[in-house]
């Protein structure tokens, strides 16, 4: 995980550095240009330069060939020679390399080169010029070091600035955020955010009172749904069965009509389990189960093995524990009681007769093992009303509500199934 800032200040560096390795070899081009055209220029003057003093001396045609002899001995890296009316050209520059003179090191060096023809007594000469632009190099040298020396202070200068800006410009939202984690609906309470003078943090608390607001609504709403439906739904089921238990006692009742009695009776009883498991639902997803505390965890498993201990015996399963003793977790004791008899009951259901249940319980994790034929489909494992067996009198919602309880107390819920053994494990 990083910041926002670090993530929009990389992208930002790694394109300066871009540009920076772009731009060495353009400060070449254009310097080098810059240079060559600067020594055209140069060497356009000298030989203008030239032509002019050598008339202006109105020199001989034999002081003119001695004159110029005396020249090329004392720069030699000009040339000036006599050349034939039909031989004239336009002037030429171009750039030449050879090795350094007078270096034992086997060194190129560059020179930019004019040739150009003068007149001199009214006879035409060809005039070659060689200066040395060996020194554009080190100008992009110095160039280049010097864009370096600020790439790094613009990066020093970020680095510092980003955290500075962390610190101040972002405070308002990292209050804003800390608010946001310790808001509980269960408090329905509005958060009260800090005034600030940007614009973007007052929008954003802006909508955050009105989702708030909205949120704490339908809680509410929810939340009476719940308490009104577990009232008003369960004393009609109640006195349903109570009529039916009541008609179920009649003599009068012919067979068929007992058989007919007693369907009802179990659906109905399967339609109350369903409507307590879906109110359970309901409250765990509202969060209405909050007084969590330290419980003793060894012993709600040992209750509900033994009041269990009818079930086992009907399918002749043989039951194993390994329980450790003193086992404490931070936990709501009614949720955890329901996800221990439901991990039970579900061992129950999909255990063959005369099968085997291995209940571990450690400081870390819960443990429920028993012997099956095939694995369930884990696509449909924690699903709501999904059919995982051919038990009629299952809701359907025992694994969902397993899922739930371990989801609202940070706990996590794994299975496998493994040499011909279900295994649904609960870490703490």
């Amino acid at each position: 995980m990083k910041r926002l800032l670090s993530k929009a200040t990389r992208p930002f560096l790694i394109y300066v550095l871009i540009i920076l390795v772009i731009s060495i070899p353009v400060y070449f081009l254009v310097v080098d240009t810059i240079w060559k055209n600067e020594l055209d220029e140069h060497n356009k003057t000298i030989a203008e330069k030239t032509a002019y003093e050598f008339n202006h001396l109105k020199l001989s045609d034999e002081e003119l060939e001695k004159s110029i002899g005396l020249w090329r001995q004392i720069q030699p890296e000009t040339n000036i020679e006599e050349i034939s009316f039909n031989n004239l050209k336009e002037d030429l520059y171009f750039t030449v390399e050879r090795p350094k003179p007078f270096s034992a090191d086997v060194e190129n060096e560059r020179y930019r080169c004019l040739k150009k023809v003068i007149y001199i007594n009214n006879k035409p000469f060809l005039l070659t010029i060689e200066t040395n632009i060996e020194e554009s190099e080190e100008t992009i040298g110095v160039i280049a070091i010097t864009t370096t020396f600020f790439f790094i202070m613009i990066v020093v200068g970020l680095l510092f600035l980003n955290r500075r800006l962390s610190k101040t410009i972002w405070l308002p939202f990292r209050n804003t955020l800390e608010k946001l984690k310790d808001f509980n609906l269960n408090h329905q309470n509005n958060i009260e955010f800090e005034k600030t003078n940007t614009i973007e943090f007052e929008e954003l608390h802006q909508s955050l009172n009105k989702l708030i607001e909205h949120s704490i609504s339908v809680y509410k709403t929810q939340k009476e749904f719940t308490e009104n439906a577990s009232h008003e739904l369960q004393t009609p089921l109640a006195i349903i069965k109570y009529k039916l238990d009541i008609l179920l006692q009649n003599e009068n009742l012919t067979e068929k009509q007992y058989e007919i009695v007693e369907d009802i009776n179990k659906a109905l009883t399967r339609s109350s389990r369903i409507n307590k498991n879906l109110l359970l639902l309901a409250k765990i997803d509202n969060s209405q189960f909050n007084n969590s505390g330290e419980i003793q965890l060894n012993l709600l498993v040992s209750q509900s093995i033994e009041m269990l201990e009818e079930h086992f015996e009907q399918k002749s399963i043989s039951v194993k524990s390994q329980i450790s003793a003193n086992v404490k977790v931070n936990a709501n004791s009614s949720l955890t009681e329901v996800l221990i008899n439901n991990l039970l009951i579900n061992a129950i259901r999909h255990t063959p007769k005369n099968g085997v249940i291995l209940i571990k319980l450690s400081e870390k994790k819960f443990e429920v093992v028993n012997s099956g034929d095939k694995k369930l489909d884990e696509d449909l494992l924690f699903k709501r009303f999904s059919r995982l067996s051919t038990d009629s009198n299952g809701s359907g919602l025992g694994l969902a509500i397993i899922k739930e309880i371990c989801k609202s107390q940070n706990w996590t819920i794994d299975y496998k199934f493994e040499n011909n053994n279900h295994i649904f494990v609960v870490i703490f």
